[in-house]
């Protein structure tokens, strides 16, 4: 990731410019009289929200054993149970 630094008018003749190069991975400091103003940075998508409820009207089945301890043949690898 480079670090590049530019001047308020470069900034705004050359956005698109920067903007590609933020889209690269880099990052662009703007700045105003040679001191640092703003950093343009690439967003990070969010993670989609969990939509609670979605399932309520489903009939989900868990038996009864769904906790019960496994038999030793399945952690001896001595096939199927």
């Amino acid at each position: 990731m480079a670090i590049k630094t530019v001047n308020i008018h470069e900034a705004k003749t050359q956005l698109s410019a920067l903007l590609a190069s933020v889209q690269a991975g880099d990052e662009v400091i703007i700045a105003k009289a040679n001191k640092p103003v703003a950093r343009l940075v690439l967003i990070e998508a969010k993670p989609k929200q969990r939509t609670f409820g979605l399932h309520k009207d489903n009939m989900i089945y868990i038996s009864d054993d769904f906790d019960a301890p496994l038999e030793d043949a399945f952690w001896l690898g001595n096939g199927p149970l």
